[in-house]
């Protein structure tokens, strides 16, 4: 089996409106509407056989509706797992991650820069000692301020690694999207998984090449960051721009799957 482990996906009445706030947060002009239907169209054109969608509650009264639309996902289309949120200020967060358990919910994504929290927030402890192995967690990493800045730079991702061992970790964007030299120095070579998504159209050929080169092929994952991106594309620059053949692409895109299926 096969998975893109970066995609995201929006109900029917709000995706065009995500998709402006996207354009005008990251400059980019998405590739895909948004919507279900139209990722599998994609996932089909670049021979994917599942996704994972993700979700980030940016209020604490968003964290139930964001959560029954990651169940709806999840339930209703075969191809697809759906990651939950939470959110500092949620306060029922027990029975939320045991809601989401029980209804087969096998990621949480932290997105520190939307949501509106740094990763070094004390808040998120709690959720951190309570979660343990239960869950892959996505967490965005890096962004457009400089990391001493950023709520979600690479060093303080490391710094919730070293403190909870026992965390399935998924740092997006190849470690740290713009932050690339400090996804190196704390990320690279570590068991973080790194995902791909939203990196390849823009990281310099040799930090690519060290980060490549320093961390371990089986914690890659292929990210295409639909509907940002296409993935067919993006398995296009995992050729050009990593060297990578087809028996390496396959690999990441069948880590997905085993993670999953761990779970």
């Amino acid at each position: 089996m096969t998975t893109d482990f970066h995609t995201h996906v929006f109900h029917p009445k709000i995706a065009e409106k995500v998709l402006v706030q996207l354009k005008n947060h990251y400059g980019i002009n998405p590739v895909g509407t948004g919507l279900v239907e139209d990722l599998l169209v994609f996932l089909d054109k670049a021979g994917i056989q599942r996704a994972v969608v993700h979700t980030a509650a940016t209020s604490p009264d968003q964290v139930i509706p964001a959560n029954n639309w990651a169940i709806f996902l999840q339930g209703t289309y075969s191809r697809l797992n759906a990651f939950g949120t939470l959110h500092p200020d949620y306060i029922n967060w027990k029975s939320e991650l045991d809601r989401l358990e029980r209804k087969g919910i096998k990621g949480l994504k932290f997105h520190p820069d939307f949501q509106g929290y740094d990763l070094a927030d004390p808040r998120l402890l709690p959720f951190f000692e309570a979660i343990g192995n239960r869950f892959v967690l996505m967490f965005h990493v890096g962004d457009r301020l400089p990391p001493d800045e950023n709520p979600s730079s690479p060093g303080k991702l490391a710094a919730i690694r070293k403190k909870y061992p026992d965390l399935v970790i998924v740092a997006a964007h190849l470690g740290g999207y713009l932050h690339w030299d400090d996804s190196l120095q704390y990320l690279a070579g570590t068991d973080v998984f790194l995902d791909t998504s939203s990196s390849l159209p823009f990281i310099d050929d040799g930090l690519l090449k060290k980060i490549l080169n320093r961390h371990p092929l089986d914690r890659m994952l292929f990210g295409s960051d639909y509907p940002l991106f296409d993935p067919a594309v993006e398995t296009g620059l995992l050729k050009s721009r990593a060297g990578f053949k087809e028996k390496q692409i396959h690999r990441l895109l069948k880590n997905g799957s085993d993670l999953l299926d761990k779970v």
